[in-house]
């Protein structure tokens, strides 16, 4: 049956309102894989709609800690790694020794495809503090504009609203007082934003035992403790690192036995790794209000 040409105007013209304008030239969604969520977070807020992205490591755990977890999260991922346009690492010690390492050996063994990691271009500078966030979130913006020019104004506004997240967190003048007056012993990892951005007293800090050729591990400080109670005798909190384990226990409890009644609190690096805590910002927020 032939279509009247009125008919078939109105069909052409239904066809038209349906199918959006440039739909078969759209770029498709960018798919990032990155070592650990300290990069998703930013990738996924800048990057929108416009991107879907996973991390390697597991948040809760460092990543010399996930040998046996990291290849097995590449399979369960392969589909999406193998087709990723971006790759994304932080480019510290554990990224290099085991998050890399991993992906390249997944991409190699299987014959995919070439690819280069972004990188960040000083990984010592660390990332749990709002300012060195915000440094993060630059390099992330520049790695998608990169790849995806057509959408810069996109990004760039979106990594402006990124960045006023950490502004809002940053402490109050009330609780800089109240941490200003605050004696802690922290773990290494933590040392940075406890004494740096929170602006807390640091007594004394600890270690695991590989690093600082194991001159500050929590036995250390022990011993510390019972030759020097009263160096000791005002501190509030002990703040162990998550990711790290468990090396605190003893130091709280050495506290405890010359009665300075101080308490250990678990500040966090990962977004995902607790509760409530999903993002960079909600990170730093929640490892704040540990000590307020």
């Amino acid at each position: 049956m032939r279509l009247k040409s009125s008919n078939l105007a109105i069909l052409m013209l239904a066809v038209f309102l349906i199918v959006p304008a440039g739909a078969e030239t759209a770029p498709s969604t960018l798919k990032i894989v990155c070592t650990t969520s300290v990069l998703m977070d930013p990738a996924t807020y800048i990057g929108g709609d416009r991107v879907e992205a996973i991390s390697i490591a597991d948040p809760t755990l460092c990543s010399h800690l996930q040998t046996d977890i990291i290849p097995n999260r590449i399979q369960l991922n392969m589909d999406f790694i193998k087709d990723a346009n971006i790759f994304m690492a932080y480019n510290d010690s554990n990224d290099q020794r085991y998050n890399m390492p991993a992906v390249n050996d997944f991409m190699k063994a299987n014959d995919y495809k070439a690819f280069v990691w972004n990188a960040v271009s000083n990984p010592s500078r660390g990332w749990n503090t709002p300012a060195n966030s915000k440094l993060l979130a630059v390099e992330v913006e520049e790695w998608l504009v990169k790849e995806d020019p057509a959408n810069k104004t996109y990004y760039e506004q979106r990594y402006n609203d990124y960045v006023k997240s950490f502004d809002a967190i940053e402490p109050t003048e009330s609780e800089k007082k109240q941490l200003n007056q605050t004696q802690v012993i922290v773990m290494l990892w933590q040392k940075d934003p406890v004494q740096n951005w929170l602006g807390m007293d640091v007594v004394n800090f600890f270690a695991p035992d590989f690093a600082m050729n194991g001159t500050k591990t929590a036995a250390k400080i022990v011993d510390d403790i019972n030759a020097n109670p009263g160096k000791y005798q005002n501190v509030s909190y002990v703040i162990e690192n998550m990711q790290s384990g468990e090396l605190a226990k003893g130091i709280e409890e050495s506290l405890k036995d010359k009665g300075i009644n101080a308490t250990r609190v678990i500040f966090t690096n990962f977004p995902g790794s607790v509760p409530g805590a999903n993002t960079m910002a909600e990170v730093l927020s929640h490892n704040k209000h540990l000590v307020l």
